[in-house]
């Protein structure tokens, strides 16, 4: 058996998209290498976004299922890929969408505003999808006086609930296993070692850790706000996945990644997104496959609620 080098791999890669006129979309939170060949890297927001103008026959989403999901409600004359369909996502998981909607049904009249990290069937039972860029501006578009229903990130909503000052805010109760594993103690620690460096921290932490947060922002944000800040050292709250990108256009700054609670366990990176290779990547673009396949129905009713969503931008 032949095993080819990253090189080598890369260069079969750029092959195939040229023959199969594909894209590739990829996420902060996946290998370096993988960001490496990606036409256009991103966060969920911004890959939503770019989904809807690729102008390509064929689209590969290097992510989680979700995300490629996404990418197929938007598109649905593309054929979109999925390199690891096993790539899935510990948020989205968290909330099955037949348990959403009976919880949905206890709360009649709220306008429900689901993170994009759903299953599509979660987004058709939603009215208004959102991001970590954008979760305040969506819930801040809703009246005073509509109540809303926030799921499935529990710390996400709770922060938007506390900047917003809503009582009206049911939350459904899921994390993502890589943010919910953070160490305070840990953090408090690195920062007494580095005491010049700022803290930036994703919403998906819990509440005890976005206390001591210098910036709170989703992965673009995060990225945007190292760029204009002074300082330079900055401890890194998130996936790690962030630092690939974070020294490529900071090359200057240095980059701290924040401990899990378990140092032995790599929780701070998402093994769902490291589960994308450049082997698959290569073998879905040979075969063009897996590929992603959405009900027409459910696809229309997700689409809503993503447009929604983006129409607020």
């Amino acid at each position: 058996m032949i095993v080819e080098n990253t090189s080598e791999l890369k260069e079969r890669i750029e092959r195939l998209k040229r023959e199969k006129n594909a894209v590739i979309l990829a996420h902060y939170y996946t290998r370096p290498e993988v960001q490496a060949v990606a036409d256009f890297l991103g966060d969920s927001l911004a890959l939503s976004v770019r989904a809807q103008s690729v102008d390509a026959d064929v689209i590969l989403f290097a992510g989680v299922h979700f995300m490629a999901e996404t990418a197929k409600v938007l598109c649905p004359e593309k054929k979109v890929l999925i390199p690891c369909p096993e790539a899935g996502c510990s948020l989205a998981d968290s909330c099955p969408a037949a348990e959403f909607a009976a919880f949905k049904a206890k709360y009649p009249g709220y306008r429900v505003v689901s993170y994009v990290n759903t299953t599509v069937e979660v987004k058709a039972l939603t009215d208004i999808c959102c991001t970590s860029s954008n979760a305040l501006k969506v819930v801040e578009s809703i009246p005073a006086d509509v109540p809303v229903l926030f799921g499935p990130d529990r710390n996400l909503g709770s922060y938007i609930r506390k900047l917003t000052g809503r009582t009206n805010m049911v939350l459904w109760d899921g994390a993502c296993h890589v943010h919910e594993e953070f160490s305070l103690e840990k953090l408090l620690q690195l920062k007494r070692e580095h005491p010049e460096a700022r803290v930036v921290v994703h919403p998906e932490c819990r509440p005890y850790i976005l206390e001591v947060a210098d910036y709170v922002g989703s992965t673009a944000g995060i990225l945007d706000y190292c760029g204009r800040s002074e300082a330079r050292e900055f401890i890194v709250v998130t996936e790690a996945g962030i630092l690939a990108e974070m020294n490529r256009l900071y090359p200057d700054k240095r980059f701290i990644p924040a401990p899990p609670d378990d140092e032995t366990c790599g929780c701070n990176n998402c093994r769902y997104m490291k589960m994308v290779t450049l082997e698959n990547i290569a073998s879905s673009l040979e075969t063009l496959s897996p590929e992603v396949v959405i009900d027409e129905e459910i696809r229309r009713r997700a689409e809503r609620s993503i447009r929604n969503m983006i129409a607020i931008q």
